[in-house]
């Protein structure tokens, strides 16, 4: 989900606690002490957290902020089970022949949390908050884009979006500036989430206290210690089964805290990877696995020295061994990604060629350069996510290769994790470590958003005229097995110029206690706690 993602959360954990708490209090109900759940209270759901970054639908834009986000907010449509665009709020919708007008028809009776009823204009002017420039979306722009007028409003050129019209309490209208097959997924991502006026305009931080319309209400939450949801009688589609979900933030190692019963769903990291895949130990029977649609990489500032030349861009990346370091450090737990797409992706190519681990034609590659050796390279920095000079080893082993293998010394400067998906954008140095989780299963929410362009995080400034040409071809094409051949045709262009060195695809390991039931979590990592119940 559009989501960027930086650190494994076993890195969060391990920096936050030497860390003072964060500034200021987003709890709710300040005079309630803090609550002591039994781990088998009748419909309470204990978790591990590390907390929110915002409650914010039109800010958020990384996965520790929106798996609460999805919980409190909804939208007009929702992602099915099969990651397909399905009725929320709008139970129909009708488009156009021309495939430039949406028609969405709003279920009556939907209400917010407070229990005012949600109408077509509260969606007009959650679309038209997200993009004022006042509100300093860094999302808007990719996922409301295509709606026309949207653009207009994000340069301050206009006070509304033309594109979207109220016809009446249950009927929106919203033209696109062209077809496009994925525009009703990118509106079930956050930013296209519907929320109260009047409790958007109640003051700067009205997102403590959010008033949405989602399964759950944000009931108590003290960073750093609790966040509690509630399940939300009003809500539409259907009875939650549980009645709080309860999330101990960095309360400890999750992993002990599972073993003591103190939580029912613990993430499992590489340190415990050997236990729990242990047929004849006894975690094995509660481990689950999800994949995900997501992609660990390494950027290249290409628009600054010395990756603004295509020859060290592809010269870095022939001096990694990535099956190496990916055996040594992860366990097993991901797979090699040769290109961006990953496997299970609509228009994933098996055929793509990547950049395999060749130090002879990495050195070669940098003899071939505009800088002709590596004595003649400026200083490279890595900007990463973290605390403390703490570095994950999977980076001090690819560092390690550059010095070995090609003679570079590199260095890393670290930004705080919780401003890190915000300001990387400005902050970025010669080379980044990111990720990317799915928003919707489409190659275009992965090679158009982080490659063409212009595009909001495209962060190392990649822009090559060819690759542009192609991904707007694919954005319009209506054939979708044209459609992917071309998008696979730009990834392959992608890769062959370096425009970034592809790491890993991931996937979630979890442990849930065999009394939690129907507990998944989406190709974005994110469960959908509106399907859980508690077996008794």
């Amino acid at each position: 989900m559009r989501k960027v993602w930086q650190l494994t959360l076993l890195g969060i954990l391990l920096c936050t606690l030497v860390m003072l708490p964060l500034t200021g209090s987003c709890q709710l109900e300040e005079t309630l002490p803090l609550p002591v759940f039994s781990p088998q209270e009748q419909g309470v759901l204990n978790l591990w957290d590390t907390g929110p970054i915002t409650l914010d639908p039109a800010i958020s834009s990384e996965m520790t902020s929106h798996t609460y986000v999805m919980q409190i907010f909804s939208g007009l449509v929702h992602l099915d089970s099969e990651s397909r665009p399905a009725p929320d709020i709008a139970e129909s919708w009708q488009r156009s022949n021309d495939g430039k007008t949406y028609t969405f028809y709003l279920r009556k009776g939907v209400k917010f949390h407070n229990g005012r009823e949600v109408t077509a204009q509260d969606f007009k002017y959650s679309w038209e908050r997200a993009c004022s420039p006042e509100t300093g979306s860094q999302t808007a722009a990719t996922y409301l884009g295509d709606i026309a007028g949207v653009n207009d409003m994000l340069e301050g050129k206009a006070t509304e979006i033309n594109g979207v019209e109220v016809i009446d309490d249950y009927t929106l209208r919203v033209t696109i500036n062209a077809p496009k097959a994925y525009f009703l997924a990118k509106l079930t991502y956050p930013t296209a989430f519907v929320i109260d006026k009047a409790n958007a305009e109640s003051g700067k931080e009205w997102w403590h206290k959010p008033n949405g319309t989602g399964p759950f209400k944000l009931k108590q939450w003290k960073p750093g210690e609790v966040l509690i949801l509630e399940a939300n009688e009003l809500y539409y589609r259907h009875p939650v089964s549980i009645k709080q979900a309860v999330f101990h933030l960095l309360a400890g190692m999750p992993m002990a805290m599972y073993e003591m019963d103190k939580i029912d769903v613990a993430p499992v990291w590489q340190y415990h990877i050997d236990r729990v895949t242990d047929e004849n130990g006894p975690f094995y029977k509660e481990l689950a696995i999800f994949p995900e649609l997501s992609l660990f990489y390494m950027g290249f500032n290409t628009q600054k020295p010395p990756f603004d030349d295509t020859n060290i861009r592809q010269a870095f990346c022939h001096a990694i061994n990535k099956e190496r370091i990916i055996k040594l450090t992860q366990k097993g737990m991901v797979t090699k990604a040769d290109g961006i797409l990953p496997p299970n992706m609509p228009g994933y190519n098996q055929s793509l060629q990547g950049l395999d681990y060749n130090v002879a034609k990495a050195k070669s590659l940098i003899a071939s350069s505009k800088y002709g050796s590596v004595a003649n390279l400026p200083p490279i920095t890595i900007t990463d996510s973290g605390w403390g000079g703490n570095i994950p080893e999977y980076l001090g082993a690819i560092i390690q290769d550059w010095q070995q293998n090609l003679g570079v010394e590199v260095t890393v400067r670290q930004l705080e994790p919780e401003i890190f998906p915000y300001y990387l954008k400005e902050e970025v140095n010669e080379i980044f470590v990111s990720g990317w989780i799915a928003d919707y299963p489409d190659p275009q929410d992965f090679l158009d958003i982080l490659f063409h362009t212009g595009s909001e995080y495209n962060y190392g400034n990649y822009s090559n005229p060819d690759v542009d040409a192609l991904l707007d071809q694919a954005a319009v094409e209506p054939d979708d097995a044209v459609r992917f051949t071309i998008y696979q045709q730009a990834e392959q262009k992608i890769i062959d110029e370096a425009a970034c060195l592809p790491l890993w695809f991931g996937t979630s390991y979890i442990l849930v206690k065999p009394y939690v039931k129907n507990y998944k979590l989406d190709a974005q990592g994110i469960p959908t706690l509106s399907e859980v119940y508690i077996e008794k």
